[in-house]
């Protein structure tokens, strides 16, 4: 559990003397210089007396499992998992038995999912031979338990310690996402995993699971079979079948992390139109069709029955409350030249204006996701259109240059927004381009403190143009901590990024040290931080 540096050697010991380090910080953190033995032989995680959840919940009982492995790495035989009866966080100093304390967590919820209420507070205590962590709920207690493996340090020697800590934490935003694009380039099954397990450790909790899109219809529908006989890359080795989406919600229900899918439309569909005959729109040259196809037709009622059809399966398969129906970046030139599309325009009064004709279709899709009685996510381009958007529906801002303005006119109209813009790291340049992360004040635009209320989260995004399972981690992380600390802990305490550094370098070795990796550079001169290239949605 070393990291040497490029200036020479430190351990995670004599970064005791500088008390323990956690990421993203806590809102209450008070450390002492005290610290007190481990013995792996003689640790245990037990729920306590008073605790709602018990043995048999399958969320804490796995990740007990899970962090007593990422808490003493090296730790393989007579594993010293005691899963006794009055469950709690034991351990014992090198010479002497120590007291147990309790994991208690007020209700139960093992068998749920975390959604946009979720708890995830957490007060946890660690003293002279004994932890007590505290959580309302079990997506609580994960958060805690994961500051709790952040606090124990291995000497140069071996041994492991944890100073005396008192923790009050809580996320400042309850949506703290991270967006993966498997359409661009396939991402193979244990990729994705492997970033839920990292977005575990940085306390993100929403998976943004952009799964389909122009190159490709990896998405393996029960209802549509041919969207990804025809629309992947391969239909055998390129698509996620319905055990996949399964493997990963349930992967990630397991680490407090929700996941929230995105069946963008009615741009971005190119892929969708090969398993599905008459959904796009035929564009044409002068008076007959060019052979080549637009957005997703508005015009026909087959479409809408097909979106509804879709959806519901959506509904089925996904159990979160939110569904994201994208929405942007919509082409109008295919429309423009189809003349069934003007003649349409024409019938309705819409004009020339074909904003309005993207608006018509926006709104049907999201009063058929209100009738499933889920939440639509949209992006900025919905609201731009000046659509008329049901008032629960949350917006999303990509674009980059005046996104402050875009918080202030979305808030202004009463909707939800979530900040995406500032954290597009798919853009990537030279050095320690996390600063530019960590600097985004999410709520710093002009508006009320009400306004600023609607501000709920935001999101990294890792668009998939240049982007497959080699390089994702190395692109994705230590980077994206950035914005999970922004996104969690106190502005005002983490302004200052030269202070998080040090922090950080530390952090992206644990992470190193969790992948079985060997972290032998300092983030000074890492290749993580040194990419060269850069590129757009």
């Amino acid at each position: 559990r070393q990291c040497v540096g490029a200036a020479g050697g430190w351990s995670l010991a004599a970064a005791a003397a500088a008390r323990s380090v956690l990421w993203p910080l806590p809102q209450q953190l008070d450390q002492s210089a005290d610290r007190n033995s481990l013995s792996p032989q003689r640790f245990s995680f037990i729920y306590g007396r008073d605790s709602a959840a018990q043995t048999g919940c399958s969320v804490l009982d796995a990740a007990f499992k899970r962090y007593f492995s990422i808490i003493f790495p090296d730790f393989t035989k007579g594993s010293g998992l005691l899963m006794s009866e009055n469950k709690s966080i034991r351990y014992t100093s090198v010479s002497s038995v120590t007291t147990v304390s309790a994991v208690s967590v007020k209700t139960r919820g093992c068998d749920g999912y975390p959604d946009e209420d979720s708890d995830e507070s957490y007060n946890l205590s660690v003293s002279e031979g004994q932890a007590v962590l505290r959580s309302v709920t079990v997506w609580g207690a994960l958060r805690g338990l994961e500051s709790f493996s952040q606090l124990v340090y291995q000497d140069d020697y071996g041994s492991y310690f944890i100073n005396k800590t008192e923790i009050v934490d809580f996320p400042r935003f309850a949506f703290r996402g991270l967006l993966l694009d498997t359409s661009r380039h396939y991402l193979p099954l244990h990729a994705i995993l492997k970033t839920l397990d990292a977005m575990a450790y940085s306390k993100f909790n929403v998976f943004h699971w952009h799964i389909v899109d122009d190159p490709s219809f990896p998405y393996q529908s029960r209802t549509f079979p041919d969207l990804s006989n025809k629309g992947a890359f391969h239909p055998f080795t390129h698509v996620y079948t319905q055990s996949d989406v399964m493997r990963v919600i349930e992967h990630a229900r397991m680490r407090g992390i929700r996941v929230v899918p995105e069946f963008d439309s009615p741009g971005h569909t190119l892929s969708w139109g090969k398993g599905q005959p008459n959904l796009l729109t035929p564009c044409y040259k002068g008076d007959v069709p060019s052979g080549s196809f637009g957005p997703v037709d508005p015009t026909v009622d087959t479409t809408y029955k097909f979106m509804e059809s879709l959806l519901k399966e959506v509904k089925f398969v996904f159990p979160d409350s939110y569904v994201h129906l994208g929405g942007d970046e919509v082409s109008f030139a295919c429309w423009q030249s189809n003349p069934n599309v003007r003649t349409f325009m024409e019938k309705m009064g819409f004009g020339k204006d074909f904003t309005k004709l993207e608006s018509f279709y926006m709104e049907s899709i999201m009063n058929m996701t209100a009738a499933l009685n889920r939440t639509s996510i949209v992006w900025q381009d919905v609201f731009d259109y000046r659509e008329r958007i049901p008032q629960d529906t949350v917006l999303e801002i990509w674009k980059g240059e005046t996104y402050q303005a875009e918080l202030s006119r979305m808030t202004q109209a009463g909707h939800r927004v979530l900040l995406s813009a500032p954290w597009y790291i798919n853009h990537i340049s030279y050095g320690q381009d996390w600063r530019n992360s960590y600097a985004v004040q999410p709520q710093n635009f002009s508006g009320t403190e009400e306004q600023k209320k609607l501000v709920i989260g935001g999101e990294v995004a890792m668009w998939g143009e240049y982007v497959d399972a080699t390089n994702l981690n190395p692109r994705l992380w230590p980077r994206a901590c950035a914005a999970a600390e922004r996104l969690w802990s106190d502005e005002e305490k983490t302004l200052d990024a030269d202070l998080a550094f040090p922090r950080l370098e530390k952090f992206r070795c644990e992470l190193l040290r969790y992948w079985k990796y060997v972290c032998n550079h300092s983030l000074s001169t890492s290749a993580s931080f040194q990419w060269h290239s850069a590129h757009s949605k």
